[in-house]
């Protein structure tokens, strides 16, 4: 399986949220995965203009490595996001990635993908943001497994407790063996089925304006039109 880890930290790879996000990466390396690890400083990914060029060419015209970065996941199988709570929400620099994603949200082009969410605060709440993220994933057509989280204001020096660690390390597992399975639950799999028809609505409504999104719906989806 070969993953991609964005961390939407100012902190990097030092940062609790990076090194959270390293135990679900070890457990996944475990059984065989790959990965590669990018860390999203603030001009990695500018953000959205709302220009709709995207829907239109297929491509954002702003310069910075969305691009890149868009192409390294549509080569990999799974997607882990990673970011630390900020004001009861993900980070500027993660909601700039998920806000410049509307194509593959229209186009529900990360289908056939697992992903999951590492969340980490200093005074809790990490579940709500958690599950914005993986709800993330499923605009897109992922598959999401579960999340790691941690509240760092509640463990004593670095380290994470032995708990949080293993419970990291597991899902990392979990998400492989998911992808190797194909495993989706059917809560997951009702919500994925419920967002495509809501994309497939809003892109045929849309489609002279928005003529890449449509034409990749009908090579694509075809059965869907």
């Amino acid at each position: 399986m070969k993953l991609i880890t964005l961390i939407g930290s100012p902190h990097g790879q030092k940062g609790s949220t990076a090194r959270l996000a390293a135990e679900v990466i070890a457990g996944a390396r475990s059984v065989g995965a790959d990965n590669e690890t990018v860390i999203l400083k603030g001009d990695t990914v500018k953000p959205c203009r709302g220009c709709d060029v995207c829907h239109v060419r297929g491509r954002c015209v702003q310069k910075d490595e969305f691009p890149d970065l868009l192409d390294k996941i549509h080569d990999a199988d799974g997607l882990i996001l990673g970011s630390p709570n900020y004001i009861f929400s993900v980070s500027a620099q993660l909601k700039a990635f998920m806000d410049r994603c509307c194509g593959p949200v229209h186009c529900r082009s990360f289908t056939g993908k697992f992903g999951v969410s590492v969340v980490t605060s200093g005074g809790g709440d990490e579940a709500p943001i958690a599950e914005f993220m993986n709800h993330f994933m499923i605009m897109t057509g992922m598959v999401p497994v579960g999340s790691a989280v941690a509240t760092m204001g509640l463990i004593e020096g670095d380290a994470f407790p032995e708990s949080i660690r293993q419970a990291a390390f597991d899902l990392g597992r979990n998400l492989v063996a998911a992808w190797k399975t194909r495993t989706i639950p059917a809560d997951v799999s009702e919500r994925l089925s419920n967002f495509h028809q809501r994309m497939k609505d809003l892109v045929m409504y849309c489609k002279e304006d928005w003529p890449y999104e449509y034409d990749y719906w009908q090579r694509h989806y075809p059965e869907s039109l």
